[in-house]
């Protein structure tokens, strides 16, 4: 028996919520490390000279965090563009490490990429699991991670590396507040549907 496009996405749809729910507390450690990282990068850069190298953290940190809300979500539709995210950070963040002494252009090009990527990858994410409670929030960090990118490759080329800390603190901060609200969210309907059986 086949099954219709309609069908296969409303069951596509399904497993994303119910693994969401499933895994609501990795949601919740990951948007609360994104959360505190994307202030870090928003404010340390304005009082530190060694801002690159806390940066460069940051990006790891948040790239490991990700990458730990993707294990066993292998066959979900945003996949392999979170994969591209995870990587991207990772590797964006290692090469902050390696060489603080970057140039700005070259950090700038692979800071407006990362932004891109991860502000798509948000926004499939939060339409793959509509009409889940709250999934407007991730869509909305996803958008603002597209427009941030486009905001950084209109100004290029970028004379400062506090505006390379200060939006990439606003989408860690953003994406971090969506996904933490969603999972808060998730959990306590879990709560609450166990507490109450129907």
């Amino acid at each position: 028996m086949t099954m219709s496009l309609e069908e296969a996405a409303r069951a596509m749809r399904e497993a994303m919520r119910e693994t969401v729910r499933r895994h609501s507390l990795w949601y919740l450690i990951q948007g609360g490390l994104m959360g505190i990282g994307g202030v870090v990068a928003l404010l340390y850069p304005v009082f530190s000279s060694f801002a690159v190298t806390v940066v460069g953290w940051v990006l790891i940190i948040s790239g490991l965090s990700q990458a730990i809300s993707l294990i066993g979500a292998a066959q979900v539709p945003h996949f392999w563009i979170q994969l591209i995210s995870v990587v991207l950070s990772l590797i964006i963040g290692w090469l902050l490490l390696i060489d603080p002494q970057q140039g700005l252009t070259t950090l700038s090009f692979l800071f407006i990429v990362f932004l891109m990527v991860e502000g798509v990858s948000k926004a499939v994410f939060a339409l793959t699991i509509r009409p889940f409670p709250h999934w407007n929030w991730v869509l909305g960090s996803g958008l603002l991670g597209v427009v941030l990118s486009l905001l950084l490759l209109s100004t290029m080329p970028v004379s400062a590396f506090w505006i390379l800390g200060a939006l990439l603190g606003l989408q860690l901060m953003s994406e971090g507040a969506a996904l933490g609200y969603l999972a808060w969210q998730a959990r306590a309907k879990n709560g609450a549907v166990s507490s109450h059986p129907t």
